[in-house]
């Protein structure tokens, strides 16, 4: 992928959230590992669905503008972006949004950390809520940290939903899974609860699953900016 089209792909998925309201006005924030070590990145105060190729920014590994027109700048959210890819070398793109069901279960204080439903399990496999933490502090990064090894798909207490991927579509896939996956658990909560799968069909999904994904690092539909 060039990297004009890479800025493009950012836009676009940024455009889909905005669409599907999993942000409104200036929320949530998305970024891109870049050969160089540096970082590509939505800017801060910028509706997504106003989100163009030339306001993206490229950010350092410190959160320091390196290239971007006057007056752009990453949200201070970017400090959480940053500590996935420290945690993860096999961490490409990091998407943070608000999509509605689930962000309800975090403010609910209810993680989504089941084994309900089959496609969710090879897709993302549980997902945790993390320990409350002020935004555009320290606080969100070092709350996260203990879950980054562990799982791709975070619910953020009281704020919203943090995903990652070896490469932007399947990072933005991910929260599409689980906006879908808490969608699905609140309606089985409506009808009684929802059915656990047993323990021996779950070790073969997750065996699917390190196969499927953990194995290449890759969406099948993936694409990475130096192929």
């Amino acid at each position: 992928m060039k990297y004009m089209e890479l800025r493009e792909q950012m836009c676009d998925i940024c455009h889909k959230m905005w669409q599907l309201g999993w942000v409104a006005a200036n929320d949530g924030n998305v970024s891109v590992k870049l050969p160089d070590g540096n970082f590509l990145a939505t800017p801060t105060g910028i509706s997504k669905s106003f989100i163009t190729p030339d306001k993206l920014v490229i950010i350092n590994d410190k959160g320091e503008v390196v290239e971007g027109e006057p007056g752009y700048k990453p949200s201070s959210e970017i400090k959480m972006h940053l500590r996935c890819y420290k945690e993860r070398e096999d961490v490409g793109a990091v998407v943070h949004a608000h999509p509605a069901t689930a962000t309800g279960f975090a403010v609910a204080g209810k993680s989504l950390d089941r084994y309900s439903m089959i496609e969710t399990v090879i897709a993302i496999g549980s997902i945790p809520l993390t320990p409350y933490g002020t935004p555009s502090t320290n606080e969100v990064p070092e709350a996260i940290a203990p879950y980054l090894k562990e799982h791709d798909v975070l619910l953020l207490q009281n704020h919203g939903a943090l995903t990652v991927g070896a490469d932007l579509i399947t990072a933005y896939y991910r929260m599409e899974t689980l906006e879908l996956f808490a969608k699905i658990s609140l309606v089985a909560e409506l009808l009684g609860g929802a059915k656990e799968i047993d323990r021996e069909q779950i070790d073969k999904l997750m065996y699917l699953r390190d196969n499927y994904y953990h194995v290449t690092g890759k969406h099948p539909g993936y694409k990475h900016y130096n192929d």
